[in-house]
């Protein structure tokens, strides 16, 4: 298989399996097992098709141009690093997947777990074989979305919900900071590609930003792997259920900050900044989450603060700047990943098979659990560190080091006493696991009699198991080629000697671990009265609790500082969000010229154009009119604002920009339509009795609006004027002019600019548009008018007197003098949608285009609408299916860019060439037009989505009406002011 094809299935099945799993029906439990299964055995497979490449020192490479003029490609790329923790993530997934379909309960809704386990398969596969910065942060974040899918599973408990709460809070927002870090990684490098990063050591190290880039990065990496002080979400984090547990904790979610800091340690390492964060912080983090370990009560507790040990351990080891403290860091990687996922497996079985993981209430389950309890034994004894077991041999790596580490302000003096004392932790609480959960009396009041699983539920734990037991008895043949493969691709011709044999002799490492074992025994052995006290939590360091800390910073958070920033800058009212937005426009503006200067061009201005200054004065007494008396009548005001607009539009004429003027145009004719149908909602300005009234309107609010308005008027005026009194050299638009035949096969550079040169940016915007468009109709469908918001009953019969109403029996007819422009709608409508086509067709080398030909049909059922009168309802406008439009739009639009992709061409290239047809003669076809279909297509139907909400209300409001005056006790309580519209 080629490698392109090879890494894109790798990471794109997982995927692909997720949502099939997804649409499987609840009670599937055995299809979506043997989906997830097979998905997880095969992207292993494929991972083993890699190995003949990578062991022989190759990089297998997937490069999809994408934004190439940005420095951003889909590239996958996968070293020997890669294909190690590819191989952890897919086969521990293929174990968990077993696993999981005998834990899951019946009424569980198991394919949507299964779902979820294959997204984030995919998502950590995409994070270990990413080959550019930006695409890694993007799966990165990926893996935080999906495991707080993971945690809150069983979403309606409170500790399932406040658990994936948090760990999506920490490890999103320090996803943010990752992101932010590869921004100046890339900024120093000069490119997002990770090859390019792991030759630049020097320069990076050397380079002023390297500091705040460590930080930042740090701050990803830290949060994701649950190092102090971020480390509180991984034990919140056990509501999920166990197999969840197993596969994050062990092989993937949690491993992804450390598979960070080994990946970029060549360029990172070396520095004294490096060893006091990273260092530092992983010794911490080892003690602490040891320690309390020690003290949980829960057995998937336990095993969760270990885990934060663990982790502790890995960074410490990765920050003391050694070679060889990298390679015991990848080794202990590996070893942790089969002890703890088989620790977590026995816990789940514990609890399957018993109802309770509570240690102080299980007892003796040896003797009904046999198996299980060797199981359990064996892998607890691999993390205690116990001769002839995986973790034996790179816990005495790790004492290696921290007697050599040379570390700075005296700490290589204390650092093999805290290594020391950190192990024995370890033994202690891998004591407290096995001896509480399996040894001691037999267990009483247990909500279920305990007995062994299910053989192929216990199968994956006894090949984790086994795999301990092989690798600790023979380290070289078994796991030795596989480590070295990884470390050779980090650390590339500078990897140190090292012996994986099990005896090196009588040495002090040696000594050091057997003082851990014998002194985490006696701790153990000390603390059993304290360990079956009622107590709650570990002693010394209670209120230094995590959870509680985070809970108090998201109360002032979101609560007290969110509040305050409310009551500051919130209000109900859209005049003040307005000013609040064009304010900060201004400023935003101001500032740029502040600090980078301004001023006019090297043209001379032309004189003033009489007809064109007239022409402005009259735009200019619209927008003073419609300032002037919207305070007395908005339809006037509105009808003001749209002759404004039409003087804009016949500007955009005079300077020879036909494209803007006819998107102007369209764009005002319906918005003038909508906000019409919208005038209805707003609140009245007259005062009824007995209420308060409206909010008075002083001067100097007036003045303070006014002198907003012009100061964002004349800077853009200035900006303007500053644009068209330069040179065509000095401008951007020469490029874009020069390129727009070539390179975009058509002659209308305003359109090829939409379309090809910036499409990416179209295509971002229609997708706003769409969501706004769907935002809208959910929030007015789900609108009530209060009664009080209504028309009055004069006024009411005043306005639709000539519009079909709805009665008993069918609507009223339409008035006499309303049929001959009736008739003239319905016969101007082809007419319109041919102008439409015509405007679409034409788009790519004369004006028009995909919007301004969408917002023509838009119009064209907008004028339909009005003559049938506002009694349209929802259903009558259902045969438009505008959501259909929408999502046809976005589909085509994308498929366009996606197309490219599938020829080998950057996302949204386009491509032309000139069709012979008979008769017609030679016609340029590019595949710009099949996106500029999408765009039509997503107007009409965003435009329609928003006319249908409307139509809507506009009959729910008739309907009130009418209530209102068939029942005197609503009835209006206050007449119409004159002229109130």
């Amino acid at each position: 298989m080629p490698e392109t094809a090879l890494l894109l299935i790798l990471v794109a099945l997982p995927f692909a399996g997720s949502l099939v799993a997804g649409l499987l029906p609840t009670h599937a439990r055995n299809a979506a097992a043997a989906l997830a299964g097979g998905i997880a055995l095969t992207s292993l497979l494929l991972v083993w098709m890699a190995y003949p490449s990578v062991s022989a020192g190759g990089v297998l490479r997937a490069d999809i141009a994408w934004m190439p003029a940005l420095g951003l490609n889909l590239t996958l790329r996968m070293d020997g690093f890669a294909w190690l923790f590819a191989g952890l993530v897919t086969g521990i997934g293929a174990l968990v997947v077993l696993y999981a379909r005998y834990y899951m309960a019946e009424e569980d809704p198991v394919p949507r777990i299964f779902a979820f386990l294959l997204a984030f398969m995919g998502a950590m596969t995409g994070v270990v074989i990413s080959g550019n910065l930006v695409q890694l942060a993007f799966f990165w974040e990926l893996t935080s979305l999906f495991s707080f899918l993971l945690i809150g599973y069983w979403h309606h408990t409170t500790t399932a919900r406040e658990g994936a709460r948090m760990a999506l809070t920490v490890t999103a927002t320090g996803g943010l900071a990752l992101f932010a870090g590869m921004l100046v990684l890339g900024h120093i490098v000069g490119s997002y590609e990770v090859d390019a990063v792991l030759e630049a050591g020097n320069r990076i190290r050397e380079h002023p930003l390297y500091l705040p880039a460590l930080v930042f990065i740090l701050l990803g990496a830290l949060t994701k792997s649950a190092q102090f002080p971020f480390h509180f979400w991984l034990p919140n984090a056990m509501a999920a259920p166990t197999p969840v547990s197993a596969y994050l904790h062990s092989a993937t979610l949690v491993k992804a900050g450390v598979f960070l800091l080994a990946r970029f340690w060549p360029v990172m390492a070396g520095t004294e900044a490096w060893f006091l964060i990273v260092g530092t912080i992983g010794l911490v983090t080892m003690l602490l989450g040891a320690y309390v370990a020690i003290f949980q009560n829960d057995l998937k507790g336990l095993l969760a603060y270990s885990t934060i040990s663990h982790l502790g351990l890995i960074t410490l080891l990765l920050g003391l700047n050694s070679e060889l403290a990298l390679v015991a860091a990848v080794f202990h990687i590996l070893n942790h990943a089969a002890f703890k996922a088989s620790l977590f497996m026995a816990a789940g079985i514990i609890d399957h098979e018993t109802g309770t993981r509570d240690i102080r209430r299980l007892s003796g389950l040896n003797r009904a659990m046999p198996f299980t309890a060797r199981l359990a034994l064996v892998a607890a004894a691999a993390m205690a560190g116990v001769p002839l077991l995986n973790g034996f041999i790179s816990k005495e790596m790790f004492f290696a080091e921290a007697l050599s580490a040379d570390a700075p302000l005296g700490l290589a003096n204390i650092l093999p006493f805290v290594a020391m004392l950190g192990s024995a932790f370890s033994v202690a609480y891998s004591l407290r696991f096995i001896h509480g959960a399996f040894f001691g009396p037999d267990p009483v009041d247990l909500p279920r009699a305990p007995h062994e699983p299910a053989a192929w539920m216990r199968f994956p734990v006894e090949i984790l198991v086994l795999t301990c037991l092989g690798v600790g008895v023979l380290p070289a043949a078994t796991i030795g080629p596989f480590l070295d493969l990884a470390v050779r691709s980090v650390l590339g011709d500078d990897v140190p000697d090292y012996n994986l044999s099990v005896w090196h002799g009588l040495n002090l490492p040696l000594l050091m671990s057997v003082v851990a074992l014998a002194g985490g025994a006696a701790l153990y052995l000390s603390l059993q009265r304290l360990l079956r006290s009622e107590i709650e939590g570990e002693p010394l360091i209670r209120r230094l609790e995590g959870k509680r800390i985070f809970e108090r910073t998201m109360v002032f958070l979101s609560w007290r500082l969110a509040r305050r920033l409310e009551a500051v800058a919130g209000t109900r009212r859209l005049q003040p969000q307005l000013r609040l937005i064009v304010a900060a426009a201004f400023l935003a503006g101001g500032a740029v010229v502040w600090f980078r200067g301004f001023g006019p061009g090297n043209l001379p201005p032309s004189p003033i154009d009489p007809v064109l200054a007239s022409v402005w004065v009259v735009g200019g007494a619209c927008a003073l009119g419609a300032a002037t008396i919207a305070k007395f009548h908005r339809l006037a005001a509105l009808i003001l604002v749209g002759g404004a607009g039409l003087i804009v539009c016949i500007t955009f004429v005079w300077f020879s920009a036909p494209d803007l003027a006819l998107t102007q145009l369209t764009v005002e004719v319906v918005t003038t339509v909508l906000l019409l149908l919208g005038l209805r909602w707003l609140p009245k300005r007259v005062q009824v009795p007995g209420e308060r009234g409206p909010e008075v309107i002083t001067r100097a609010r007036r003045l303070r609006d006014l002198a907003l308005a012009a100061g964002a008027g004349g800077g853009m005026a200035a900006l303007s004027y500053a644009v068209m009194t330069r040179t065509p050299p000095d401008l951007l638009a020469q490029d874009f002019l020069a390129r727009a035949y070539t390179e975009g096969g058509g002659t209308n550079v305003v359109n090829v600019t939409l379309v090809d040169f910036r499409g990416f940016d179209t295509l971002g915007e229609i997708f706003v548009v769409a969501a706004v468009a769907l935002a809208t109709y959910a929030l007015l469908r789900r609108f009530r008018p209060a009664p009080d918001s209504l028309v009055p009953p004069a006024q009411q019969l005043d306005q639709h007197a000539a519009e079909p109403v709805e009665a008993e029996g069918g609507t009223r007819p339409v008035a006499d003098w309303l049929l001959v422009p009736f008739t003239l709608t319905r016969l101007l409508f082809p007419v319109m949608a041919l102008v439409a086509v015509f405007l679409l067709l034409r788009g790519h080398d004369l004006p028009g285009g995909g919007f301004p030909a969408g917002m023509v049909v838009a119009i064209a059922v907008i004028l339909q609408y009005m003559i049938g009168g506002t009694a349209w309802t929802e259903e009558h406008l259902a045969w438009l299916r505008p959501r259909v439009w929408i999502g046809a739009g976005l589909l085509l639009a994308a498929g366009t860019g996606l197309a490219a992709l599938a020829f080998g061409k950057p996302f949204l290239t386009t491509y032309f060439a000139y069709v012979v047809l008979p008769v017609i003669g030679k016609v340029p076809v590019a595949s710009a037009l099949i996106f500029d279909i999408g765009v039509f297509a997503l107007v009409v139907g965003a435009t329609l989505l928003m006319l249908v909400a409307l139509a809507h209300q506009s009959v729910r409001g008739r309907r009130a009406t009418s209530r209102v005056l068939t029942k005197p006790s609503r009835a209006v309580r206050a007449p119409v002011a004159a002229g109130e519209d």
